[in-house]
């Protein structure tokens, strides 16, 4: 079973700064990719950041140069670092990993596992 656990939202001034964590705990073999999502109201659920097993990391434009994506794969756990936070990302945060599960039957399956959201608000 595996699980993901996401932290650091809340309420914000714009152009303060967030950090968002997510650990992921369970039967893992390895992970092959993290990724922050994430869900405005009356919007879709859309890609923020991303980063690879190996350290490759992409950003949504509109993030690029304020988010920064980080990882630490001893500690199973994403980062997400909000800069100059505007209004406009007002949202709920999904965290969201691409890893190699073992099963009970001592096998390896991959697996997407979305951790609940964590809201984080920006006032103007």
């Amino acid at each position: 079973q595996v699980q993901l656990a996401e932290s650091g939202g809340g309420l914000v001034q714009a152009g303060g700064s967030l950090r968002l964590t997510c650990i992921v705990s369970g039967s893992i073999f390895s992970i092959n990719r993290w990724d922050w999502y994430r869900q405005a109201p009356g919007n879709e659920r859309e890609p923020v950041a991303g980063i690879t097993g190996g350290g490759r990391t992409n950003y949504t434009d509109s993030v690029k140069g304020r988010f920064t994506i980080s990882r630490d794969s001893a500690k199973n756990t994403v980062y997400l670092e909000m800069n100059n936070l505007k209004p406009e990302d007002t949202a709920v945060y999904y965290c969201k990993t691409d890893l190699m599960v073992i099963t009970s039957s001592a096998s390896l399956t991959n697996m997407d596992y979305w951790g609940k959201g964590i809201l984080v608000t920006v006032s103007s």
